[in-house]
C-alpha cells in the first residue's frame, strides 16, 4: 500500500495525488466578501480586488480569539443555569424559576413537550456547541488528521444552530410584552437572561472566528500562515 492509501485508511478520506489545494496555488478567499482572487506578493500585503480588505490564506489568531470566546462562554454558562431566569406574579402565587427549575415545573404541569424542546434548546444544545468548539480548537492545535470530513460536518451543525439557543430569551421576552397588555400578572426577565444571551452570542462568534480550513491543513506538505 502507498503513501496515498494509508493516508485514505488513517484518516477515511480520498486525497488526489499531485492535487494541490487552492493556497498552494496562490488563490485566497476574502473573509469580508468571499470573492476568491490570486495572493501571490511575497512580503507584500495583499488587498481583495473588490472591497479592499486585507487578503489571508489563513484567518490569523483566529484559534486564539476562538479560544478567548469559548472560555468566556463556560464562565458565563454556571451563572446563567444557577441565577433567575423569569419572575412570575399574580394575585395568588409568585415564582422565580431558573431553567432547570423551569423546566421541571413545565413538566410537572403536563407539558411536557415543551419541557422538552426548552430543555434542548437552551441547557442541552449550548453546552454541546461548546464542548464541540473545544472539540475542533483541540484537534486543530493538535494538527489532528482524524476524521477531517467528520469534524468539518461537526462545525457546520454548530454553525446552524446557534441562534435557535435563544429560545428561552424569546420566551421571556414573548412573555413580558402579553402579559403587560393585563394588569393582572406580571412576568420580567431575572439577571440569567444577560449571562445566557451573552453565552449565545459569545458562541456564535466563537463559531464565525473558528477557521474550518485548519482541519484540512495538517493533511498538506504546505503551511499557509500569514
Amino acid at each position: 500500500m502507498g503513501a496515498t492509501g494509508r493516508e485514505v485508511e488513517r484518516t477515511g478520506v480520498v486525497v488526489t495525488p499531485g492535487a494541490p489545494i487552492a493556497a498552494a496555488r496562490g488563490l485566497c478567499s476574502c473573509h469580508v466578501c468571499q470573492m476568491v482572487s490570486r495572493r501571490t506578493e511575497r512580503g507584500r500585503v495583499a488587498h481583495c480586488p473588490r472591497c479592499g480588505a486585507r487578503l489571508h490564506f489563513r484567518r490569523p489568531g483566529s484559534v486564539q480569539r476562538c479560544w478567548a470566546l469559548v472560555i468566556a462562554s463556560f464562565i458565563l454558562y454556571v451563572p446563567a443555569n444557577l441565577l433567575i431566569m423569569m419572575e412570575t406574579g399574580s394575585l395568588i402565587t409568585y415564582r422565580k424559576d431558573t431553567i432547570v427549575s423551569g423546566v421541571v415545573h413545565l413538566w410537572k404541569t403536563g407539558s411536557w413537550m415543551i419541557a422538552v424542546i426548552v430543555f434542548i434548546a437552551s441547557v442541552a444544545i449550548p453546552l454541546l456547541k461548546l464542548f464541540s468548539l473545544t472539540l475542533l480548537l483541540i484537534s486543530v492545535q493538535r494538527r489532528s488528521t482524524w476524521n477531517p470530513r467528520q469534524r468539518t460536518r461537526l462545525y457546520r451543525l454548530v454553525e446552524a444552530v446557534g441562534r435557535w439557543s435563544m429560545l428561552d430569551i424569546y420566551v421571556v421576552t414573548l412573555l413580558a410584552a402579553l402579559v403587560q397588555l393585563g394588569s393582572m400578572a406580571t412576568v420580567k426577565a431575572g439577571p440569567a437572561a444577560v449571562a445566557f444571551g451573552a453565552v449565545v452570542v459569545l458562541t456564535m462568534f466563537a463559531t464565525m472566528e473558528f477557521d474550518p480550513r485548519l482541519i484540512w491543513d495538517p493533511l498538506q506538505k504546505e503551511e499557509f500562515h500569514d
